[in-house]
């Protein structure tokens, strides 16, 4: 299979992909770490965020988004609770998006982490007030809006 002409647009589509949502998330003021990226995977640095990999990744899924926390180089946090998040594309890749689809994602995954670490006071939360913000993240308005725009795009783009 991957000597197949078909395989081999497959994968180059997955770089292409990654390549669009790092250059919209670069737009945004987003630390990549790699300055960008030439693989299926795009490695956020968001200590300039004011939100860690955990909360992201969280509010992320709760929008609809899978992504996963990741550390970054010289990491000054806990790997548990680390400063980065790794994106992936070649799922949303093999339902057949591409560029317009991956500004649109950016765009979202950018909605999500502005307005998580709004809510957030203190980037360094306590265990108590993590069990808190993953309560309220669940039940959110804005996140769940998101998550029915998503969800809506992926039944037009179905899983072969």
């Amino acid at each position: 299979e991957a000597s197949t002409n078909s395989f081999k647009r497959y994968t180059q589509q997955i770089v292409v992909n990654a390549q669009e949502i790092a250059k919209y998330l670069k737009n945004k003021n987003y630390n990549l770490v790699g300055n960008g990226t030439s693989n299926h995977m795009v490695w956020v640095d968001l200590t300039n965020k004011n939100i860690d990999g955990w909360a992201a990744a969280w509010a992320l899924e709760y929008a609809g988004i899978i992504a996963n926390r990741q550390t970054v180089p010289n990491e000054k946090k806990s790997p548990y609770y680390p400063s980065g998040l790794r994106l992936g594309t070649p799922a949303v890749t093999t339902r057949g998006m591409k560029e317009p689809q991956m500004r649109q994602i950016a765009k979202w995954i950018d909605e999500v982490i502005t307005y998580t670490a709004s809510q957030i006071k203190n980037v360094d939360l306590t265990q108590s007030e993590r069990r808190e913000f993953k309560q309220k993240m669940i039940k959110d308005k804005k996140l769940l809006s998101i998550a029915k725009e998503a969800k809506k795009m992926c039944k037009r783009f179905p899983t072969p």
